[in-house]
């Protein structure tokens, strides 16, 4: 008998499972679970899971085996496990692996698509839109496939219910001499870490054909930027790497420069403000998808072609704009390299990522490197904030998108910032939101310089550098500061709002605080009590609660006699005259 009544994990018919909190055992079963499913819903008591085909392909792309993942759900389960569950998770792990694409030994403008296994061969034969991107079978499991196709044909097998393992192989790339640095810039010493290194090894899978693609899964301040460089120096060649934006691409730059032996004139920044293409060239998703008009061709595209790059990194690939994904789909034949700290994309594109940038190589849970001190030690909280009387009624009789936009802008949130800024005057606190009017609001009351998309760039550059050398305390940042940005010594995030229920968007936002800075992080997710921010709350921090994070309630009251004229805050919304 494979289970016992004092375990946590309940193994449903329908292939989903729940998981007890309150169990001693919580932590090792939610850390094995976020390792092949996702975390739908995470009430106080029971967590719910569901198995997917892409969470199982990204686990088998990772190294997981159908055995381990077998025996684990034995091993945890509080009741005797489904037969039918057990065989279903074996049978979708086992199409990772049966069709395979390889290069042609006949014709270097083709590849070939190999099926081991008769009755998907069969399958693959009848279906329109796979054969679409083939030029017919030479024989009964095998496909010739136009080189240009290697993208497009992946995507097709996927969503026909087959992964595709591409052991094709890639072009080389113009040599680059990449060496890391064993003292950086300052003369201090450094070296990547064990956990960096085995990523970096994971990706490249050495000795093996279908290595040097995928994504690298780490936590936000774990050093995703060293593993970029550990992959660049493994590789040694010319490098393309895709930032999120300007400042992110001046970050990479300073990295790059002060660890590796790279000079100045081989890292090139390629903007809006410089285009520069050399050996190590920069630059962001938004130069690529920018065109005139929406019906114009993309203004530069050309930059993929514009050197003959080995080996392109995407950083914050779960941002990866819809665009690219058609670009990615024609340059297959590049190394990738992915970084993120988690797979969640809004936008359901999560496939595209595992068809065009490769399959999850790497993660390591955040709990994991936070025990061993990799990242700082973070608390989470849900403030809950109630409405004024006079936004109350109105609340209440708004259209539901109109009650979304009233609860974030809640006024009352304002007495609660500044609570919290009492609370952590001695800390480096970014207050972050999406609503402009009420980011200036925040500006203004509390003396926080504002940092928004229209922000230029240098001035983006001057405040960040006060805040990290400590000359400002407080800033306010709108979703520009959601990624990328180098803040090690931030240690407090207060959350005003956010978009909707984006699990991403929280991750990142948590991220801003995780570098380790010598003492604990706060977050701070602040929503309006009984409202439809409440709501979406829930689901912004399951990935988080998957992550092993769990969010205390504080209910927020104002002080007695307490008032917002005080501050300058009009009841019913606004600054007051």
């Amino acid at each position: 008998m494979h289970f016992n009544p004092d375990n946590p994990l309940i193994v449903q018919g329908d292939g989903s499972l729940l998981l007890e909190v309150e169990n001693e055992l919580y932590g090792e079963v939610r850390d094995f679970l976020a390792r092949f499913a996702e975390l739908e819903k995470s009430p106080t008591h029971i967590h719910t899971y569901r198995m997917t085909s892409l969470s199982l392909w990204n686990a088998a792309g990772a190294g997981m085996l159908a055995q381990e993942l077998s025996s684990g759900l034995l091993k945890y389960s509080k009741y005797e496990v489904p037969p039918d569950v057990l065989d279903d998770v074996a049978e979708k792990l086992s199409r990772f692996g049966k069709v395979i694409l390889t290069s042609s030994e006949d014709d270097p403008n083709m590849l070939l698509l190999r099926i081991t296994d008769s009755a998907v061969a069969r399958k693959v034969a009848r279906n329109k839109r796979v054969i679409a991107e083939t030029e017919g079978a030479v024989e009964e499991g095998l496909f010739r496939v136009p080189l240009g196709n290697r993208g497009t044909v992946k995507q097709a097998m996927l969503k026909l219910g087959y992964p595709v393992e591409d052991r094709a192989g890639f072009v080389q790339g113009q040599s680059l001499k990449i060496d890391l640095r064993r003292t950086r810039s300052n003369g201090k010493g450094w070296g990547m870490r064990k956990y960096q290194r085995q990523a970096v090894a994971a990706w490249q899978r050495s000795g093996r054909s279908d290595g040097e693609h995928g994504v690298v899964v780490l936590p936000c301040g774990a050093g995703k930027t060293i593993v970029g460089m550990g992959t660049m120096a493994q590789t040694k060649c010319h490098t393309l790497i895709l930032a999120t934006g300007v400042s992110a691409v001046r970050q990479w730059i300073e990295e790059i420069l002060d660890k590796t032996h790279l000079t100045a004139d081989q890292v090139g920044e390629y903007s809006g403000v410089s285009k520069q293409i050399r050996p190590v060239t920069v630059t962001t998703y938004q130069i690529l998808t920018h065109r005139k008009t929406s019906d114009s061709p993309f203004t530069h595209l050309g930059l993929f072609s514009a050197s003959d790059w080995g080996l392109i990194i995407y950083d914050e690939v779960h941002l990866l704009p819809a665009p690219v994904f058609r670009i990615t789909a024609d340059i297959q034949a590049r190394r990738r390299l992915g970084l993120t700290a988690t797979l969640v994309r809004e936008d359901g594109r999560e496939a595209d990522v595992f068809s065009l940038i490769g399959p999850k190589r790497y993660d390591v849970p955040w709990k994991d490197l936070e025990r061993r001190g990799f990242v700082a030690e973070a608390q989470c909280f849900e403030v809950r904030v109630a409405l004024p009387p006079k936004l109350h009624f109105e609340y209440i009789n708004a259209e539901d998108r109109r009650k979304i936009r009233i609860a974030a802008e809640n006024p009352m949130k304002m007495g609660c910032i500044r609570e919290l800024l009492e609370r952590h005057r001695d800390d480096k606190v970014l207050v972050i939101g999406m609503y402009l009017d009420q980011l200036h609001t925040v500006a203004k009351l509390f003396d926080a310089p504002l940092i928004t998309g229209k922000t230029p760039n240098d001035e983006r550059d001057r405040l960040y550098e006060q805040f990290r050398n400590g000359e400002i305390q407080v800033l306010t940042v709108s979703k520009v500061a959601n990624f990328s940005i180098n803040l090690p010594d931030a240690n407090v995030a207060i959350q005003i709002s956010g978009t909707f229920g984006s699990r991403q968007e929280e991750a990142q936002r948590l991220g801003r605080i995780l570098r380790p800075s010598g003492g604990d992080a706060f977050f701070y997710s602040m929503v309006t009590r009984d409202s439809r921010e409440q709501e979406f709350a829930h689901n912004r921090q399951l990935f988080l609660t998957e992550q092993g994070y769990s969010y205390l309630i504080e209910e927020w009251e104002p002080p007695r006699g307490w008032t917002m004229e005080e501050l300058g805050i009009d009841p019913a919304g606004g600054e007051s005259s």
